[in-house]
């Protein structure tokens, strides 16, 4: 009896090898992990209703990365990186590492991108980014970081395993390299990708902070005493507890439920 059966290899690629780099950043970190379910009831019909008037179709994605840029604009603690063994640094830009999903070589892959300042920008702005990038070309040398890369950042893509542990050891310990090369907090979305009616607990990265979007799931809400149908959406807060307390954790929570909740940022002018 043939015990095995048909079966074929892959290439343990480039790419998938710098993904390993980079979760096991998480494994080092003592993360505390917060599993919320929000009603956006209201912020799904402000977007349905903007697009039946334009045409334009709102990223979910965006708004969320909007929400989160506003309430740790705030929550400054959410913000932050380590800076040597006896300093911490807080940054004012709130720059966003987003995963947008180009096909390559006949598959789908993921590509970083990194809004700067999302906290500045509007839903409209940082959705237009989001298209922009979207559309950008991608090759075997920018798949993971996109094609706005400084020459410096395609050398260490390229360079040997060892050269890029090097430099992700000198980068957790300069919080001004780390924002600059990898912005300061993540979001990624994988509920997005269709019916995904739960949450994910990430291993964690480089960032602080990640957000990971699940999905939505229909189901009964109390709303005005009246127990009526809502959709809540699933979101996990991963944080590195070095950082971040509880009293911080609970504000921030009570701030980014609050502005999910009543569809802030989606009144558009026009």
């Amino acid at each position: 009896m043939d015990r095995i059966g048909k079966y074929h290899k892959k290439p343990y690629t480039k790419y998938r090898r710098n993904i390993e780099l980079v979760t096991k950043q998480g494994w080092r970190k003592r993360s505390v992990h917060a599993v919320l379910e929000i009603d956006v009831t209201d912020a799904k019909k402000l977007i349905k209703k903007y697009h039946k008037k334009t045409g334009v179709k709102i990223s979910f994605t965006g708004w969320i990365v909007k929400c989160i840029a506003e309430t740790m604009s705030e929550v400054k603690e959410f913000n932050a990186y380590r800076h040597g063994t006896r300093k911490i640094a807080y940054f004012d830009d709130i720059d966003v590492a987003i995963p947008v999903e180009k096909k390559f070589a006949g598959g789908d892959r993921p590509t970083a991108y990194i809004l700067r300042k999302a906290n500045e920008k509007t839903v409209l702005e940082i959705n237009d980014e989001i298209r922009a990038a979207q559309k950008q070309n991608v090759d075997e040398s920018t798949q993971v970081l996109g094609r706005d890369l400084s020459k410096f950042e395609k050398t260490v893509l390229n360079a040997p395993l060892f050269v890029k542990k090097f430099f992700l050891w000198i980068a957790n310990k300069n919080a001004i390299l780390k924002k600059k090369h990898m912005g300061t907090t993540g979001v990624t979305a994988i509920g997005m990708k269709g019916k995904f009616p739960g949450w994910v607990v990430p291993l964690g990265g480089t960032a602080t902070t990640l957000f990971v979007v699940g999905g939505i799931t229909k189901k009964p809400g109390v709303v005005n005493d009246k127990i009526v149908p809502r959709e809540f959406l699933h979101i996990t807060l991963t944080a590195d507890h070095d950082l971040v307390d509880g009293g911080p954790l609970a504000r921030f929570i009570e701030k980014l439920c609050n502005l999910l909740e009543t569809g802030s940022f989606l009144e558009f002018k026009n």
